[in-house]
């Protein structure tokens, strides 16, 4: 148990009185109940405690593994106990993929062992590794320039470091070799591929994160260093010395073999419009090298906690509040998929829906892709957010967070908070992916944000789509 009372409690209370004589999104009764919402989540510890549960007793969870199931397990047992009406289950597959270990070292000119990681769902190079001469690129774009065969018998090895930014708006332009990198590479002749980590951080650890291949091009090893091995190895190729590399992989990417993994969904019957859905949603898997505390063990928190809350009123809201735990985002949003597959003529009942997958921090802005009508009712809610720090972006153009983002793409209107992402890439797809990551403050305060807004957005009359 948590026993400091949070910094932001006494700050973050907005007065009901400046919005009784003039809202017109919900009464003076809804609005003392979204008060009382914010006060008991603000002051809450549940979010904290049901990630502390999660990290504890599951811990990593990629799809289709043991600690996938027991985190499908624990998903179910921990909705029920947090009184949802409703909880379920919709199966998921992909093929098998295990990580095995990494051996890396430069051989010349300075010979030097190295810390790296294989990008999920890299094949192997098999027993006996690769030995070959590194070709260094500054980014992923000098790469994609490089002639056909100019990397026959090589290693390609691509340097470009990630920006820190409160967004997290440099991951795109470095999560492109991660992605494609090693098909690229392969394009040109490339036996191996090595990358800088998509991280901000210095620590002597690999981020891992999916890569891709494409048909009809040979599969190649596909490894990211730490930062300051990629540093050593930068530093290496400024002596002007042919540099040498080994690189032995024994992962095993087994697409005849189907694993087995689940959406987890869990709802609160709405008391007037039960078929009228606000879907919150977070990814239930993790990559398998920490205990996914970050990525996307806090957006299961706050969805689970934010629900929890409302579920505890003496009324259900008018409609209903779904959480859907989604399967597979790691390896390519599979459950998300699943989930617009099965749920697609139903869809139009989804009144609006929002994701956490992504920050570490505080919620610091509000923004929305919902109809021009409804923009007016939104900008007038998110007043109530703003003692809590959190101001109101008006470009009215918002997709759902990664899942949500192929739900809102067939016409479900989208709410995204935009959270301090500034540390966030030091621990992404890392094994200090930990629960002592966690700022139980941020939480509290992220947490009483999504229960404001689910609350809001059950309890209206608002039409998102208009």
């Amino acid at each position: 148990m948590l026993t400091r009372m949070p910094k932001i409690a006494v700050l973050a209370m907005f007065t009901l009185s400046a919005f009784v004589a003039r809202a017109e999104f919900l009464n003076e009764q809804e609005l003392q109940q979204l008060q009382t919402l914010q006060e008991t989540s603000i002051n809450s510890e549940l979010s904290y405690e049901i990630l502390e549960s999660l990290t504890t007793e599951v811990g990593a969870r990629m799809i289709g593994t043991e600690g996938d199931k027991r985190a499908i397990a624990w998903s179910i047992e921990k909705m029920k106990d947090l009184g949802f009406d409703k909880v379920w289950t919709e199966d998921v597959t992909h093929y098998q993929w295990i990580r095995g270990d990494v051996e890396a070292k430069v051989v010349a000119p300075f010979p030097q062992p190295v810390v790296a990681i294989a990008l999920g769902e890299s094949v192997g190079t098999g027993e006996q590794g690769i030995q070959a001469e590194v070709v260094h690129f500054e980014d992923f774009d000098a790469l994609k320039a490089a002639k056909p065969g100019s990397l026959d018998g090589k290693i390609a090895f691509v340097s470009y470091r990630m920006e820190r930014h409160i967004s997290g708006k440099g991951y795109g332009k470095a999560v492109g070799a991660r992605v494609m990198g090693a098909q690229v590479a392969a394009e040109k002749g490339a036996v191996a591929f090595i990358m800088r980590s998509v991280g901000t951080d210095d620590n002597r650890a690999g981020h891992t994160g999916i890569t891709r291949y494409k048909d009809g091009v040979k599969r190649i090893a596909a490894v990211a260093l730490s930062n300051p091995d990629a540093d050593m190895l930068v530093n290496q190729f400024k002596r002007d010395k042919p540099v040498e590399f080994f690189l032995k992989v024994t992962a095993v990417r087994n697409e005849k073999v189907t694993v087995k993994g689940a959406n987890v969904i869990g709802e609160i019957t709405g008391s007037e419009f039960p078929e009228q859905i606000v879907a919150l949603g977070a990814h239930l898997d993790s990559w398998d090298v920490g205990t996914g505390a970050v990525d996307d063990g806090l957006g299961m928190a706050m969805m689970m906690a934010a629900t929890s809350h409302i579920a505890s009123l003496k009324e259900r809201p008018k409609r209903t509040i779904r959480v859907i735990l989604f399967a597979g985002e790691e390896v390519g949003l599979l459950g998300a998929k699943e989930y617009v597959d099965v749920h697609r003529d139903n869809l139009p009942n989804h009144v609006i829906a929002a994701e956490w997958d992504f920050g570490l921090g505080r919620i610091y802005e509000f923004k929305t892709g919902v109809g021009a009508e409804a923009l007016a009712d939104v900008r007038e809610f998110a007043q109530v957010l703003a003692p809590l720090g959190v101001s109101f972006n008006p470009v009215n153009n918002a997709q759902g967070q990664s899942d949500m983002s192929l739900v809102t793409k067939e016409g479900v209107p989208a709410a995204r908070f935009a959270p301090d992402g500034s540390k966030y890439f030091d621990v992404h797809h890392t094994m200090n992916d930990t629960l002592d990551k966690v700022n139980p403050d941020d939480l509290r305060q992220n947490t009483a944000v999504y229960t404001m807004f689910a609350y809001f957005a059950a309890q209206t009359d608002i039409d998102f789509r208009k």
